[in-house]
Parts: structure tokens; C-alpha cells; sequence
């Protein structure tokens, strides 16, 4: 695992973005500020040193943490994907402090699609912790949508996993909601005395030191 006293959190950072970061493009009527860029494609020997794609995505990653102590347990490549400038910004100076070679981050939201992404190749995709936005006009901020699942669903592999953490009842409801909705996974939820062969999140970790609820859900690319 990596030592994360040595990679102090940037100053001041601004964890929400205007509201235009977090919709598609296509539905926003002018040029935003600062808005990610998108990408048709990607030269992955731009990302990884062995120029081979992701096998695993992590998507909404924040500072990476959870990616690059992953990293640190795989061998195949493994991609974050963060709307956040900055935070991908610091994840990167770590990777280059640490000589990760397996993992790299990229500035992008995700409500674009993942056309870059080969088809059926990913392994498992990571949704952890999302921000809840829990006023109801701010829903539409959410990520998480049929759109968003049926991007997953086509870059998963057969029997590929997406595997969802949140420590919001109503989040956990909306989640299931729109699984239920898109109706291609198989999904279940994971009690957290089921082995779980993931590194720690520091979202997990602060639920499990103040006895916080949080829940776990896999859901499975089930071609039928």
C-alpha cells in the first residue's frame, strides 16, 4: 500500500464544480468554462507503460486513492476516471512520485459516454461513495442513470462486474431503483461480513470508525 502521509491533499480545493461539469455536452446550449474534454479514442501508450488499455475503470475516483493502492494488488492496467481537474491533477504527481506503472487518471465526465473504451473488455468498474445530491432538482447532477449503466454494460467483458458503495439510504434505494430499470445486470446486495477483496476506502474507513451504515452492491454483465 502507499504511504499517503507523503502525498498531502492540494490547498483549497473546491469539491463542487458548476452544474454544466456534471451534464452531457450535447444538452448544454453554450461552451462551458473549463468544461473535461471528450475523447473518440485514446493512445494508451500515452497512459500506460506497457501501452495496453484498462481492464478495470474507476469511475467518479476523486484523489485516486482507492485506484493506486488497487493498483498496487493487480497487474493489468486499471483507469480513473474524475470530473474534478484538480483532484486528477494530484493523483497524477502520486503515480509519478510512487512509479506506478499500471495505473493513470483522466480528466473526463463521464455522462459523455465511454466511446473510448474498447467494447467487452473491461473486468470490473468501480463506483464508490458518489455525492449523493440530495436535493431533488440537483438529481440530475447524478451520474448514475440507465444512460450510465448501459455505457458500463457495453464496455464490461461477459460476466464483468460493476460494484457500487454508498453510505446514503436513499442512494442505495436510487441504485437498485435504476438497476431494476435497466433490467441487464444481475445485482445483489453484498452484506459487509462478505469477503471483500478490495483495498479500503477512505469514505469506509470513516464509516467503520464512527459505526456508520454504508452498503455494497455487484452487479453482473449477464449476456442473455
Amino acid at each position: 500500500m502507499i504511504d499517503w502521509d507523503k502525498h498531502p491533499l492540494p490547498e483549497r480545493f473546491r469539491h463542487h464544480l458548476s452544474a454544466n461539469n456534471y451534464m452531457p455536452l450535447k444538452d448544454i446550449k453554450f461552451d462551458p468554462f473549463n468544461y473535461p474534454p471528450l475523447y473518440e479514442s485514446i493512445d494508451w501508450s500515452e497512459y500506460f507503460t506497457n501501452g495496453l488499455p484498462p481492464k478495470y475503470l474507476d469511475i467518479g475516483c476523486g484523489f485516486g486513492w482507492f485506484a493506486m493502492d488497487f493498483s498496487t494488488q493487480i497487474t493489468d492496467n486499471i483507469l480513473g476516471i474524475e470530473v474534478r481537474e484538480k483532484a486528477v491533477n494530484y493523483a497524477k504527481t502520486v503515480v509519478e512520485s510512487e512509479s506506478l506503472e499500471n495505473i493513470n487518471f483522466l480528466w473526463y465526465s463521464v455522462v459523455n459516454g465511454l466511446e473510448f473504451i474498447e467494447k467487452e473488455t473491461i473486468k470490473k468498474i468501480f463506483y464508490f461513495f458518489p455525492d449523493p445530491w440530495f436535493k431533488k432538482k440537483h438529481f440530475k447532477r447524478r451520474a448514475f442513470s440507465v444512460d450510465f449503466l448501459q455505457f458500463c454494460y457495453e464496455a464490461l467483458e461477459d460476466k464483468g462486474e460493476l460494484l457500487l458503495q454508498t453510505d446514503i439510504d436513499m442512494v442505495q434505494e436510487y441504485h437498485l431503483e435504476t438497476l431494476s430499470e435497466f433490467g441487464k445486470f444481475d445485482f445483489k446486495v453484498v452484506s459487509l461480513e462478505e469477503p471483500w477483496d478490495y483495498p479500503t476506502t477512505n469514505r469506509e474507513k470513516d464509516c467503520i470508525k464512527n459505526g456508520f451504515k454504508y452498503y455494497r452492491i455487484i452487479a453482473t454483465k449477464n449476456v442473455r
